[in-house]
């Protein structure tokens, strides 16, 4: 008899927390910082991607480390295909746990650039 090993499915999730036991407290920390923003804007517009496919202003190192972040708070979900890490914002779930907190946080406006404030002193 021949030994051969179990089949592996095409690709394999990571794990990530179950959504019931989030506070929604863990994902607006995660949520908050502007390189993990970003990165959920981008995976929601594209659908899924990996480090290398996310055009961020700072290393791919960092960017897993983001990556990671974001699957421990419950917002994201990785999958292994081959020897990439693809990873998807879990919309529907969170929708369901905290509806209507993506597609505000995704949707907000960047804060307007303002100029100088004025000179109280120039007031009539």
């Amino acid at each position: 008899m021949t030994y051969r090993p179990a089949m592996r499915s095409e690709h394999h999730w990571l794990p990530h927390p179950d959504l019931r036991t989030i506070d929604i407290s863990a994902m607006l920390q995660a949520l908050a910082d502007p390189v993990r923003l970003a990165i959920v804007r981008m995976l929601v517009e594209r659908g899924e991607g990996s480090c290398g496919s996310l055009d961020l202003p700072v290393n791919r190192s960092t960017i897993s480390h983001h990556l990671r972040s974001l699957r421990d708070s419950g917002l994201v979900a990785t999958r292994l295909q081959g020897t990439s890490r693809l990873s998807r914002v879990r919309w529907d779930e969170v929708e369901e746990r905290f509806p209507g907190l993506l597609p505000a946080v995704v949707g907000a406006h960047p804060p307007e650039e303002s100029g100088p404030a004025p000179d109280p002193s120039d007031t009539p």
